[in-house]
């Protein structure tokens, strides 16, 4: 029987926000597909342990590297420790976000900031960083986990701060594109509603609502989106 190929083999790829939701699937279905991933996490390292032990039982390799994608420090050594694990950086998946599910009027400075400087800010040092090391080996693949609230979506507009943000990911996608290439390819992923913690807090009206405004009438998969990263 002939032997699976196995599609991200003698990869490696940082994950951002791996522990739960759409980065704990990526990271998963990328290291079946044979990558190495380091699981970058910030507070939930229950998560992120059982992750790895996930991973390393499937057979995959995995190392866990903590840090705050807000912070330039932070994410640097995320950048070296992956370096000092595998030598090489060839997939960065920017998925680390929060969304506070508020009006804008009970919104606070403190929630957009947070939100801006993780959704948006983060992406932006994560791929800094990781750019110079996938220039220099001449191939690179930089994803980012952005939101369909970031171009158009009716239910998500009254949540500013998450709206903008993810705007924001979609405009710096195009710009690293055309700064990176033709070595490193920058994409990104709109999701709509998605199945994950993030969205546990929607009522079945809202839930309704964007089945309503969605064109494959479904609340969207962990696995769609893993799949899509994957392509």
């Amino acid at each position: 029987m002939e032997e699976k190929q196995l599609l991200l083999e003698n990869r490696t790829a940082i994950v951002t926000g791996a522990s739960r939701g759409i980065g704990r699937g990526i990271a998963k279905k990328f290291a079946s597909e044979g990558a190495k991933v380091a699981i970058n996490y910030n507070k939930s390292s229950g998560d992120a342990n059982s992750l790895l032990k996930e991973i390393e039982t499937g057979g995959g390799t995995a190392i866990l590297v903590k840090g705050d994608v807000s912070q330039s420090d932070d994410v640097r050594r995320v950048v070296q420790d992956t370096m000092g694990a595998w030598g090489r950086i060839d997939i960065l998946v920017n998925n680390a976000g929060i969304h506070y599910s508020v009006d804008i009027f009970q919104h606070t400075e403190k929630m957009w900031d947070e939100t801006i400087d993780t959704n948006l800010k983060g992406t932006y040092l994560c791929s800094k960083e990781v750019a110079p090391i996938m220039l220099n080996q001449k191939k690179g693949k930089i994803i980012n986990i952005s939101s369909n609230s970031g171009m158009y979506h009716p239910s998500a507009m009254r949540f500013a701060e998450y709206v903008a943000s993810k705007a924001g990911v979609n405009g710096l996608t195009k710009a690293l594109a055309l700064r990176l290439g033709p070595y490193v390819t920058v994409n990104a992923i709109c999701p709509g509603a998605i199945a994950t913690e993030m969205n546990a807090y929607r009522d079945p009206e809202a839930i309704k609502a964007l089945i309503a405004e969605t064109p494959l009438k479904r609340v969207g998969t962990v696995a769609d989106v893993a799949n899509a990263a994957l392509f």
